[in-house]
C-alpha cells in the first residue's frame, strides 16, 4: 500500500513571470483551485494521506492554503459562500501535511532527494502539479499503484509524444510484457533526447511510484552537464536492472508548465463543468 505521495515545489515557474514572482506557480488557479490542490485530490482518491511537500523559498502560500483559516471561516460561517470552502476544508481533515526545503535548484532527482526525510524507508508516489491530468475512471496515480502492486518495482506514466517534441520529455524504450499492449519493462531512459536520437516517442510525464532504493541511487547519481540531478539517470539505473515498468496511462494530460497549455487546460476544465 502506497501511504505517501512526494510534491516537487520549489521550482521558479520562470515561463510565467511576472506572475510566478510572488505567487508559486503550484498556486496558479485553474477555475477556482490552484494546481497543487488538484495533485492532493488526486492522491487523496488513491488513498494517499500523507502529503510530502519539497518546497523552496517564496513558497508560504503553500502551507497557507493547506490549513485553515479561522478568519475567513468565521466570516462566511453562515452564509451562502460558506460553501466555497468545504472541500479545501475536508482536504485538510483527511491529510496530513508535512513540507522540507529544497535549497538548491539542482533538477527534479534532488528535489525528489531532498524529500527523502519525509518519505522515509517505504515505496511512495510522486506528483509533478504542472502536469494537470483528467481521467474518466481512475486518477493516475491510482492506475500506477495497481501496476506496482502487480510489479513491485518503481513504475512510470507515459504518453506517446509528437516526435518532434521527444527534446521536452524524459524518453523510455521497453518491451511489451504479459501480453499487454499499454505496459512495459524499460530497457533504456534518455533526458530530452533530439528527434534523431531518441528511441521512441514514449515520454515520461509527471506521475511515478518510486522505491525507497531510489535514495541512495540519486546520492550517486552525477549531475548532468546543466549541473541537475536528473530522476532518468537514476530510474536508468534500476531499469538496467530490469526494475523499471513505464505504464501508458488512460485520461488526458495538459502541460500547465507552459502557457499553452495552462490556457488548454482552463478551457478544458470551463467546458467541462458548463462554464463556458
Amino acid at each position: 500500500m502506497i501511504k505517501k505521495c512526494l510534491f516537487p515545489a520549489a521550482g521558479y515557474g520562470t515561463r510565467f513571470l511576472p506572475a510566478t514572482k510572488a505567487v508559486p506557480k503550484e498556486m496558479l488557479p485553474i477555475l477556482t483551485k490552484p494546481l497543487l490542490q488538484y495533485g492532493v485530490e488526486e492522491a487523496l482518491s488513491a488513498g494517499i494521506t500523507n502529503m510530502a511537500i519539497v518546497t523552496g523559498r517564496g513558497k508560504r502560500a503553500i502551507e497557507d492554503h493547506f490549513d485553515n483559516s479561522f478568519e475567513l471561516e468565521m466570516q462566511l460561517s453562515g452564509t451562502s459562500k460558506e460553501s466555497y470552502l468545504k472541500k479545501i476544508k475536508e482536504i485538510i481533515k483527511n491529510s496530513t501535511f508535512t513540507y522540507v526545503r529544497q535549497k538548491k535548484m539542482l533538477g527534479l532527482g534532488h528535489a525528489i532527494l531532498t524529500g527523502e526525510p519525509l518519505i522515509g524507508d517505504e515505496p511512495f508516489a510522486v506528483i509533478l502539479a504542472d502536469d494537470l491530468c483528467d481521467c474518466d475512471e481512475s486518477e493516475v496515480i491510482t492506475q500506477l499503484i495497481k501496476i506496482y502492486s502487480q510489479y513491485k518495482c518503481s513504475v512510470v506514466a507515459i504518453e506517446e509524444v509528437p516526435m518532434d517534441q521527444t527534446n521536452k520529455y524524459g524518453i523510455i524504450a521497453g518491451n511489451l510484457v504479459d501480453d499487454s499492449q499499454d505496459t512495459y519493462r524499460v530497457t533504456d531512459m534518455i533526458e530530452k533526447p533530439e528527434p534523431k536520437d531518441a528511441p521512441t516517442n514514449m515520454a515520461i510525464i509527471g506521475r511515478y511510484i518510486l522505491t525507497p532504493d531510489i535514495f541512495d541511487i540519486l546520492k550517486n547519481t552525477k549531475p548532468s552537464k546543466s549541473g541537475e540531478i536528473q530522476i532518468t539517470d537514476a530510474l536508468l539505473t534500476q531499469a538496467k536492472q530490469g526494475k523499471v515498468i513505464a505504464f501508458k496511462f488512460k485520461g488526458k494530460r495538459f502541460d500547465c508548465g507552459g502557457i499553452k497549455g495552462y490556457v488548454a487546460a482552463t478551457n478544458y476544465f470551463a467546458e467541462k463543468q458548463g462554464i463556458v
